[in-house]
């Protein structure tokens, strides 16, 4: 890892505004923090690090974490993230199929913790165990007797037992963990905020590791994600007066961690627009035209009004015209 990146996640374990998540496609934890909450933090060499009373995440500072900065389209907005990845033989975990005893987790986030016994859901991702931990022996022991089956199969009643224990889910992978206690919403239920989870067997049959609009290379898989403050919405996903300072931040981050490629189709686009050029046609890939469609919206929000840009929006983004809607679910893109 080099000093950029380990100056980002230490950058970004202090912002309370940064979030987080770990998991694949379909099963995913997510970390964040009020700005007043009360927070132990620790940076170091190896880790950054940060607990509440709801929840936890740890990083870890791996020599090969390839940092990787991208936007992706929304209904009339645009998300932004960053992606921390290893190779997939680097990043490869357990894999498992069936629930799966591992012990006790001693690399439990709070002490008090250490001596509760993980459960891997096995919910088979190549790149993260998604894992319950039960402090509970009569709980622990009526699991075990399920192990070896997958929770989901039909008739497994493994699934009611931990949804009626509400056990801490622990998402882990080589680049570290985060940690959820917070309880389980019921089936009718919203998501806490704040560190919550969630599982979707429809999503985690595809097999996918990330969505199809994040350009993660072939051969990479992320193993973590972080979400520096969106210029143009708060962190429950309301739309909130654009921060050009947020923005220019994240830009920045594009310039050091992202794609060179739509980083200059981006800028030939407002080039264009700032000499009042009619629209025209830009190749790209996929992720080349969405980038194309982000920096019209990108302009749109920070309030550079002409007709060239209606005119550029009405031709390559009509949606981009449409105003931004409540798009609170950040990391589901």
């Amino acid at each position: 890892m080099n000093a950029a990146t380990i100056d980002l996640l230490h950058r970004a374990i202090a912002d309370p505004d940064t979030q987080w998540s770990l998991g694949t496609f379909g099963a995913i934890a997510e970390f964040s923090r009020d700005p007043h909450e009360p927070v132990t933090l620790q940076q170091s060499d190896d880790a950054v690090s940060a607990v509440t009373a709801r929840g936890g995440i740890a990083i870890r500072h791996h020599p090969r974490n390839r940092a990787l900065a991208s936007e992706s389209i929304t209904k009339s907005g645009w998300n932004q993230r960053i992606a921390l990845c290893l190779s997939k033989a680097d990043g490869a975990m357990g894999g498992r199929a069936v629930l799966t005893e591992l012990g006790a987790d001693t690399g439990a986030l709070r002490a008090s913790d250490r001596d509760s016994i993980l459960f891997d859901l096995g919910l088979g991702a190549p790149h993260a165990d998604f894992c319950v931990r039960i402090g509970d022996g009569d709980t622990a022991a009526q699991l075990r007797r399920h192990a070896g089956r997958a929770v989901f199969e039909t008739g497994n009643p493994a699934m009611g037992l931990i949804l009626s224990a509400n056990p801490h889910r622990v998402f882990i992978s080589r680049l570290g963990r985060i940690e959820v206690y917070q309880p389980i919403p019921p089936a009718s239920g919203r998501s806490p905020e704040g560190p919550h989870t969630h599982v979707l067997p429809k999503l985690l049959k595809s097999g996918r590791t990330h969505p199809a609009t994040e350009p993660i290379p072939e051969g990479w898989v992320p193993c973590a994600h972080l979400y520096p403050p969106h210029p143009a919405r708060d962190g429950s996903g309301e739309a909130r007066p654009f921060d050009p300072a947020r923005h220019e931040s994240f830009q920045s981050y594009i310039a050091r961690f992202g794609s060179p490629e739509i980083l200059s189709l981006k800028r030939r686009v407002r080039d264009a627009i700032a000499a009042e050029q009619p629209p025209s046609a830009m190749s790209g890939d996929r992720h080349g035209r969405a980038g194309i469609r982000i920096a019209l919206r990108q302009l749109k929000a920070a309030g550079h009004v002409s007709p060239v840009l209606q005119s550029w929006l009405q031709n390559l983004d009509p949606a981009g015209l449409e105003t931004d809607a409540d798009e609170a679910d950040l990391h589901h893109d």
